[in-house]
Parts: structure tokens; sequence; C-alpha cells
């Protein structure tokens, strides 16, 4: 008897802890009915990303040591042919390695060998196949692999893609400063994508380096 009646115990002890979370849930539904639009709004208010994007990303497969402009045109095209840009998968996006350096007034310049048509030419490629293209770069002031980062260039960056036909931008976080604020980095992109006159959904990797 007394261990039936300690089960019993139990039983009401789950059942109220069970209702707790259950006004709880409702409460948070109710909130999210009620300030969900304001709070989300934000994020939205471009009209870019309301599903999360979906796509081909060249790093895990190619690296920095394999990435070329064959690689993404033989990749768009596989996407294309494949069902795979049917079913939403929209992306084309070359990861880090792709520049090389910057040129006497800033502007960032892709590797000549790799990419001998240019950004603009593969992006066009790209597009041509229904697809969109995407680039990488970092808040710091170079990639995790070492190449230049928009670190202090960001308009001039986002400008620059913007006039190659840019859909996608990856920002990394390596090589940034020790008084860096990730919250600002990534605020100043944002605000430099909208103002370079085209929609580029902005895909932020902060990952807590500081290499």
């Amino acid at each position: 008897l007394p261990g039936r009646l300690s089960l019993h115990s139990d039983r009401r002890e789950v059942g109220k802890v069970n209702w707790r979370y259950l006004v709880c849930g409702v409460f948070a539904v109710i909130c999210l009915l009620l300030f969900g639009n304001s709070i989300a709004g934000h994020g939205l208010e471009n009209g870019l990303a309301k599903t999360p994007p979906m796509g081909w990303n060249s790093w895990n497969k190619f690296g920095c040591k394999k990435i070329n402009e064959e690689v993404v045109r033989e990749s768009a095209d596989a996407m294309a042919s494949s069902g795979m840009r049917d079913a939403g998968y929209q992306y084309v996006v070359i990861d880090d390695c792709w520049q090389v350096e910057r040129d006497a007034a800033g502007n960032i310049v892709a590797d000549p060998e790799r990419f001998p048509s240019g950004m603009k030419a593969l992006a066009d490629y790209v597009h041509g196949r229904g697809l969109k293209f995407g680039v990488y770069t970092d808040g710091g002031a170079k990639t995790c692999a070492g190449r230049p980062g928009s670190l202090g260039h960001e308009y001039q960056d986002a400008k620059q893609y913007a006039n190659w036909g840019v859909d996608y931008l990856k920002e990394d976080w390596c090589y940034t400063l020790p008084t860096q604020s990730s919250e600002s980095s990534y605020t100043l992109m944002r605000d430099a994508l909208a103002a370079s006159g085209r929609p580029i959904v902005l895909s932020i990797c902060e990952w807590g380096s500081t290499k």
C-alpha cells in the first residue's frame, strides 16, 4: 500500500509538471501570434530568404586547392539537369579562395588563373541555367584561407558583387580584430548589400574564431 500510494503521488506530480509545460507552451504560441510579425518582420523586409536558401557550396568537396571556373560551371549544369534546381536548390556558391588581391583602387580581384572568364561571366552562366550565384568573403582583414577579407571595404565589395550579379554572400569570421563586434560587422555588410542596388542574401558564419 505505501508503494501504491507513492506511485499515485508521483503520477499527480508528473501531471502537474506537464500542465505547467502546457500553460507555458500555450503562452508562447499566443506571444508568437501577437508579436511574431513585428519580431520577424525586420529580417524579411527585403523579401529574401523567406525560406532556408538551398543549393551547392564548393568548400566541403573542393576546398581551396581544387575550386575553379570549370568546377562551378559543371556543378551548375548538374543541378539544372538532375532535377535539383526544380526541387528548390537554387544557389551555386563559391566558397573561399576565389580572390587573390585588391587592385590599386582597392577593388577585390578574382584569381585570373582559376577564373579566367571573370566573375561576371561566371554569374551569367549560372543565371543562364536558371540558378543563382554566390561568393564568399570574411568580416576580418583576411579570409580563413588568408585571402583578402572585407574589413574596411564593405561598401566597395558590396557594389562589386552587385555589378558581377551576385545573389548570395557568405561572410566568415576569421582574422578579425580583438575589439571587433560580429553584430556590428555583419550589420555593416547587411547595410552595404542593401545599398548596392541588388537583392543579395547575406549568410553569416560566426563561429567564435579569432584566427
